[in-house]
C-alpha cells in the first residue's frame, strides 16, 4: 500500500464515517482510526484497513483527514504523545475537516509548516444525509497553490468545495454558518409548533413555508418537526445527526470570535443560551432539531 494513494482518515463519527465510506467508493485505500471500535470495524467491512493510533496513521498515509469534535480533540490527534505530527512524513497534506476556534487551526498551521507539511482548515456544511450522499459543502482555508490538490479529495465528500481564504477562514465561515443554522432551527421549530397548535397539519405547514418566504435548510431539508421528513433524526426519536452538544460549541465559538471583534450578535447569543438550556435538561446527544421536542416539553411544564 503506497502512502502516495492512501489515505488516512482519524475521527468516525455521524459525519467522519460517511465520508471515508465515500473516499473508499472512489477506491482509495483508506486507513482509519477512532477511539469508538464498532466505528472502525463498520469501515473495516466496508473495506479500510485500521491502526492503533493517529501517529501510525501519519506513518503510512500522506494524505490525512481529520473529523473530530472539537478543539482540545484536534489539538491532541495532531500535537498529542501518539499525534500526527510526531511521524508525518515531509510533502504530507492534512485537511481538517473539524469545526473550531480559528487560532487552533492558525496554530496547527504553524505547526506543520515547520514539519514541512501542509494543514488547511476543511469544516463541512450540508448533515449527516449530505455526508452519505457525497454533497457536503466544504469551507477550505490555506493557500491558493493547495488548495487544488486538497480539491481533489475533497471532492469525492462533496459537491461545493470553496475556498474562503488563508489558513483559519474555512473555520470563520462555518462559525458564520452555524450560527445562522441554530439561529432559523429554532425558528423553524417555534413556527412548525405554532402551526401544529393551531390545528395545521405539519405536512401541510411545511410545504406551505417551503414555497413561501419562510422557507430555509431548517425547514425543507431538515424539519424538526417529527414525521414532516422521513429518514431524518426528527422523525428517529432525534438519535444520530448534529448533537445539541456540538451546536453549543459552534454557537461557543461563534460568541467568542463576536467579543473578539466586537460584532453584535443578538440572536446568535439568544440561541447560544437556548442550546445550553437544552443541554443542561439532558438533550446534549440528541440531534439539535430537538428543540422542537424541547419547546413541546416546555408547553407541558408550564
Amino acid at each position: 500500500m503506497s502512502s502516495e494513494s492512501t489515505v488516512g482518515f482519524i475521527g468516525l463519527g455521524n459525519m467522519g464515517a460517511s465520508m471515508a465510506k465515500n473516499l473508499l467508493k472512489k477506491n482509495y485505500p483508506v486507513i482509519v482510526y477512532d477511539l469508538n471500535t464498532e466505528a472502525v470495524n463498520a469501515l473495516k467491512e466496508s473495506g479500510a484497513t485500521s491502526l492503533g493510533s493517529p501517529v501510525e496513521i501519519a506513518s503510512k498515509a500522506k494524505t490525512i483527514v481529520t473529523m473530530l469534535p472539537s478543539s482540545p480533540h484536534v489539538r491532541e490527534v495532531y500535537t498529542g504523545k501518539q499525534g500526527i505530527l510526531n511521524a508525518v512524513q515531509p510533502g504530507s497534506l492534512m485537511l481538517d475537516c473539524s469545526t473550531i476556534d480559528t487560532a487552533v487551526a492558525q496554530e496547527m498551521h504553524s505547526l506543520a509548516a515547520k514539519k514541512n507539511t501542509v494543514y488547511m482548515d476543511c469544516p463541512v456544511s450540508g448533515g449527516v444525509v449530505a455526508a452519505r450522499d457525497a454533497l457536503l459543502t466544504f469551507m477550505v482555508g490555506g493557500e491558493a497553490g493547495d488548495f487544488e490538490k486538497a480539491k481533489i479529495i475533497l471532492s469525492h465528500m462533496g459537491k461545493n468545495i470553496v475556498h474562503c481564504g488563508p489558513t483559519g477562514t474555512g473555520q470563520a465561515a462555518k462559525i458564520c454558518n452555524n450560527m445562522l443554522l441554530g439561529i432559523s432551527m429554532i425558528g423553524t421549530a417555534e413556527a412548525m409548533h405554532l402551526g401544529k397548535k393551531l390545528g395545521l397539519d405539519p405536512k401541510v405547514l411545511a410545504k406551505v413555508l417551503n414555497t413561501s418566504s419562510g422557507r430555509c435548510w431548517s425547514s425543507e431539508m431538515y424539519n424538526p418537526c417529527p414525521g414532516v421528513i422521513e429518514g431524518i433524526p426528527s422523525s428517529n426519536n432525534y438519535q444520530g445527526g448534529f448533537g445539541s452538544g456540538l451546536m453549543v460549541k459552534d454557537l461557543g465559538l461563534a460568541q467568542n470570535s463576536a467579543t473578539a471583534t466586537q460584532s453584535p450578535t443578538p440572536m446568535g447569543s439568544l440561541a447560544h443560551q437556548i442550546y445550553r438550556i437544552m443541554c443542561n435538561q439532558g438533550y446534549d446527544k440528541k440531534d439539535f432539531a430537538s428543540v422542537y421536542l424541547f419547546l413541546e416539553n416546555m408547553q407541558k411544564s408550564s
